[in-house]
């Protein structure tokens, strides 16, 4: 279960992130994750819940966006969004088959609430 690496990762991101503003404890962690990142929600949050406890992140909410694939078509440059289990693509403007993939594939840490701030930013 590769969501163990994952969460790790990202609890050193958070730690660095939380360092650099001061200091505190993390309230909430709110993450974009694509539905071809591999990252499967349920695993990960188990994860989350495992790695968060005697961390700053202990009492912190996880919060999940998931993000479906977004293509961009080359042939008449319409996007379209997909889900996962689809087996083929296709632009829905134009019905082309040559498509960029522009969102879907990354897991993306997007904010944190610590001790009553927000900060965005960040990547695991």
């Amino acid at each position: 279960m590769h969501e163990y690496s994952i969460v790790q990762s990202l609890m050193e991101l958070i730690e660095g992130q939380v360092r650099t503003h001061g200091g505190g404890s993390v309230k909430r962690v709110s993450v974009k994750i694509g539905v071809l990142s591999g990252v499967e929600p349920h695993l990960f949050q188990i994860a989350f819940d495992t790695f968060k406890e005697g961390t700053i992140c202990d009492g912190a909410q996880l919060e999940m966006v998931i993000q479906p694939i977004v293509a961009e078509c080359l042939e008449c440059g319409g996007r379209s969004s997909f889900e996962e289990n689809q087996i083929f693509f296709q632009c829905q403007r134009c019905g082309g088959v040559q498509l960029e993939l522009l969102d879907g594939e990354e897991m993306v840490l997007m904010e944190l609430e610590i001790e009553g701030q927000s900060e965005g930013e960040g990547n695991s």
